[in-house]
């Protein structure tokens, strides 16, 4: 970061409540001008530039410290920053794993790392993908393959990433490759930031079940990193990878509490257009996903209040990841539901209930119990550090 946004950091003051809502506010009513396109390119250019107006009016960053470039708000002013944001139906970051690496190069980059990237990241002048997934490594994420050979002031990369959101709008990847033995586990991952613009970086688009192509495998064939570029020491990536993830199910509760909470809403008036709420057993089931939203953000406070204070999250992340990737498949199951004979159009019809968000959900929600770590992965992570289970190393023999 610059000397003069350094300055500017280090003698901005945390906002009071009523300071919040007054600049918030008048930012919102002042840069209200979604385009009306459906170009994707176009939708994207505008966010990019919507997000850079929002950090140049000292506005971005909830959740992140005053000196890294945030707000430093308190969790009770995070919600109402979030209660804005949603009202006004303002668009979200649009690289949600900006705030999945920001964090990492916070606390484990050099300064000229941070100086490099916070900025760009924060304006959304840089997009970031996250290279963790691969084909025989998603949940066990130790178990991955991809090598990097250090050679001199570079690292050659080999390999393959899959799953990877959003690689085809990204400049960056943030990525664990092997430095380590054949089967060092943990203890032989480092962590690289790689331009997605590197020689012998192929990326190929993967088709979803919802007709769209969010996903790409990303091969790596004699990738150069620069070594400037690894985050954290060599062979010491999980330690840098932790923060991540903590990260990623953690403080990302903001944005997805703001969606959540907007998607809820969306399926209540739904309800209301079709006479469902006319029927006690679709009344009961609309009542449900009311009390659920409410028990996610609850719980996400809980784990961004410890993250404020500077603690780890925990296993409440795992908790909250499960209960999450459940509500949003049931969510949308009730929305086809409640869309009736419609619900059998396909997402892009235009005669579809809500633009086609309802059918579109429901085939993208078959994936919510998979990515980002499995339900089963969860279930494990919640057994062992909450209910003081065995070890699934440590279990007998077939793991009953």
């Amino acid at each position: 970061m610059s000397e003069q946004t350094t300055s500017q950091q280090a003698t901005r003051k945390p906002m009071t409540d009523d300071e919040l809502v007054e600049k918030l506010s008048a930012f919102l009513a002042a840069n209200d001008d979604r385009p009306k396109t459906k170009d994707p390119k176009e939708k994207l250019a505008w966010r990019r530039d919507w997000t850079g107006r929002l950090y140049d009016a000292g506005l971005a960053a909830p959740n992140w410290p005053i000196e890294a470039g945030g707000l430093g708000l308190s969790t009770s002013q995070q919600l109402v920053y979030a209660d804005l944001m949603r009202r006004a139906h303002a668009p979200s970051h649009p690289s949600a794993n900006s705030w999945v690496v920001g964090p990492a190069i916070v606390e484990h980059g050099t300064p000229e790392q941070r100086e490099r990237f916070i900025r760009p990241l924060l304006r959304a002048d840089e997009l970031w993908c996250q290279g963790f997934s691969e084909p025989e490594a998603g949940s066990d994420l130790p178990s991955l393959r991809t090598r990097a050979v250090r050679d001199g002031d570079v690292y050659r990369v080999n390999g393959q990433k899959i799953w990877t959101t959003q690689a085809m709008n990204s400049d960056w990847m943030f990525a664990l490759v092997r430095t380590g033995e054949p089967g060092s586990g943990r203890a032989g991952i480092t962590y690289l930031l790689l331009p997605m613009t590197s020689p012998g970086l192929d990326v190929r688009p993967l088709r979803d079940i919802g007709g769209g192509a969010h996903f790409a495998e990303v091969f790596f064939d004699n990738v150069e990193v620069p070594v400037a570029n690894r985050l954290g020491a060599e062979n010491d990536g999980w330690k840098v990878t932790r923060t991540t993830l903590g990260h990623e199910r953690g403080t990302a509760f903001v944005v997805n509490q703001m969606r959540y909470r907007r998607t809820v809403e969306e399926l209540l008036t739904l309800a209301q257009r079709t006479g469902a709420l006319e029927d006690p057993l679709l009344r009961e089931e609309v009542a449900k996903i009311l009390v659920d939203v409410r028990v996610l953000i609850a719980n996400g406070s809980r784990m961004l209040s410890r993250v404020l204070a500077g603690e780890e999250p925990g296993p409440v992340t795992s908790a909250n990841r499960l209960f999450a990737s459940e509500f949003e498949q049931r969510l949308n199951v009730l929305g086809q539901r409640l869309s009736g004979d419609a619900a059998v159009l396909n997402s892009t019809d235009p005669n579809a209930f809500d633009r086609g968000r309802w059918a579109y959900g429901y085939m993208m929600s078959r994936a919510t119990t998979i990515g980002a770590g499995t339900a089963e992965i969860q279930r494990n992570t919640i057994a062992e550090r909450v209910l003081g289970l065995p070890r699934m190393d440590q279990r007998p023999s077939g793991g009953k």
